[in-house]
């Protein structure tokens, strides 16, 4: 007796838990507490993540926030961390791990980034090079993290373009310190981990005595202080040419 022709594979059998009971979980998440509406995406969806972040006195008090969205506009995840002490390029690099990290964690295999940073887009396309040695690990953590990803685009947005992801930034430097909160709606009780292992991350900037004396350099025409020090805003300093 003959015997029946096997029916072909569905082609989404192993995509999710629900259709395939044998396979994995996905990974636990490494500390992003985001809303999410989605559940289980299909693999050929795209993700899109507007990300900013910022610092007040460069360095200074430093946050980032993110609005994720699915394929047909909705919201999904809010994303908003106080970082310290940080500089401007630090902050704008650690919203796009926020990003990656978070769609890694709800196994969004395709993400599109929009970002105010000129700087980290081109570092990312390979357009610039990264010579900061204090950007440096994150460049290449983001790749890191690219890498794991089906598909991959970033772009660059003016400021304006960028108001969602602008004011989680802003109300994430806001909670850090301790002042009430710039936006008319209640901020999220979100906090996104751009690092798997904090032990990780650059050490913290630390803040100087008044009378301590400070070495630094220039460049761009902005002085760089050594040593992981910096000063409050507003103070008034005397610079001497080695």
């Amino acid at each position: 007796m003959p015997s029946r022709p096997t029916p072909p594979p569905s082609l989404f059998a192993d995509l999710t838990p629900a259709s395939n009971p044998g396979a994995p979980s996905p990974r636990p998440s490494l500390g992003a507490k985001a809303s999410s509406q989605d559940s289980a995406p299909a693999a050929t969806h795209w993700i899109s993540a507007h990300c900013d972040g910022g610092a007040r006195g460069n360095p200074g008090p430093s946050g980032y926030g993110a609005l994720i969205q699915s394929e047909d506009g909705t919201v999904i995840a809010q994303l908003s961390e106080f970082l310290g002490i940080r500089t401007n390029n630090y902050a704008e690099y650690s919203g796009l791990l926020g990003c990656l990290q978070y769609a890694l964690d709800h196994n969004h295999p395709r993400l599109r980034v929009v970002s105010d940073s000129e700087l980290m887009v081109k570092q990312i396309q390979g357009k610039y090079q990264v010579k900061s040695p204090d950007l440096k690990p994150l460049y290449d953590e983001a790749k890191r993290r690219i890498a794991k990803l089906d598909r991959f685009e970033i772009s660059h947005a003016l400021r304006h373009k960028n108001k969602d992801a602008d004011r989680l930034a802003n109300e994430a430097m806001d909670r850090g310190m301790k002042r009430p909160q710039t936006s008319s709606q209640p901020a999220p009780p979100l906090k996104a981990i751009p690092y798997p292992n904090r032990a990780d991350a650059p050490p913290q900037l630390t803040p100087t005595k008044a009378d301590a004396m400070l070495r630094g350099f220039t460049k761009d025409g902005v002085v760089h202080i050594l040593g992981n020090a910096t000063l409050p805003d507003g103070i008034f300093v005397k610079i001497i040419r080695e």
